[in-house]
């Protein structure tokens, strides 16, 4: 028996990834912050999916020994696929910070998804598909989302990288290089605040799990999803970056995003 391993499955994207996956008869390994929640979800997917297996194990991804403490309760299972959609979009000024907040953001947007990509590698089966969800923000340097867009940055580039170092051992890779997606309430807020573009390039959690499985399966590397997102990353290669840098530090000091 194989497992597809979800990690930040009570969020809003991790959920319908989750039922997407059980949709299809894949067998689930849910990890969250909450027992509560990981344990309500499961209830609600056997139910619905009676035919699936699911087990979950509650972890902070940010903490190294919670995560160590899951790696050993699943050492003995076999991962087909993993799903690293956990992080935290935070957006302030850099000198904001404190200590804590900035090792949080780290741990919860690369290492966190590093650690849980070698685990899968080496507790997975025959055939294993990872798909890492990334984002249009880590294209460029992004002033007032400085953290952030470098840590995107450095999801996408270690993704597709790797997927080279495994190439012929059955493991495929995939970068999805989301823009905006409509999950929370306040995320929603923030999204309409944005204007016109931001809204229209937006997308549905469904839209972003369909998309990022398929191009999964397909063994595609690096997908920036959605048209106008596509449209919007290959204009910008011909503006100057000096003035994508004054824009970007302008229009993203107006708000404070700071949710976790």
């Amino acid at each position: 028996m194989t497992y597809s391993l979800v990690t930040g499955a009570t969020g809003v994207l991790g959920k319908c990834f989750c039922y997407e996956l059980a949709e299809r008869g894949e067998n689930l390994f849910l990890t969250g912050r909450s027992v509560d929640k990981l344990q309500e979800l499961k209830d609600k997917l056997t139910a619905q999916y009676p035919s699936i297996n699911v087990k979950f194990y509650p972890a902070n991804l940010q903490n190294e020994g919670e995560r160590e403490a899951l790696f050993e309760y699943a050492g003995d299972l076999k991962f087909s696929r993993l799903i690293n959609c956990a992080g935290a979009d935070i957006q302030k000024k850099f000198e904001d910070y404190d200590q804590e907040k900035l090792t949080f953001q780290i741990r919860a947007n690369f290492e966190g998804a590093a650690a849980f990509t070698l685990f899968a590698l080496k507790h997975g089966a025959e055939s294993l598909k990872i798909t890492n969800i990334s984002s249009v923000c880590g294209a460029q340097p992004m002033p007032y989302f400085a953290i952030y867009s470098a840590l995107k940055g450095a999801l996408t580039s270690f993704s597709v990288a790797l997927s080279r170092e495994v190439r012929g051992k059955g493991v495929e890779i995939t970068a999805i290089v989301a823009g905006s997606i409509y999950t929370r309430e306040d995320v929603k807020r923030y999204i309409e605040s944005l204007g016109f573009w931001a809204r229209r390039a937006a997308k549905s959690p469904q839209y972003i799990v369909k998309k990022s499985l398929k191009y999964t399966d397909r063994g595609r590397k690096k997908v920036v999803v959605g048209g106008l997102n596509k449209m919007a990353q290959f204009l910008l290669k011909f503006v100057p970056q000096g003035i994508k840098w004054r824009y970007i530090a302008k229009k993203w000091s107006k708000s404070v995003k700071d949710a976790f």
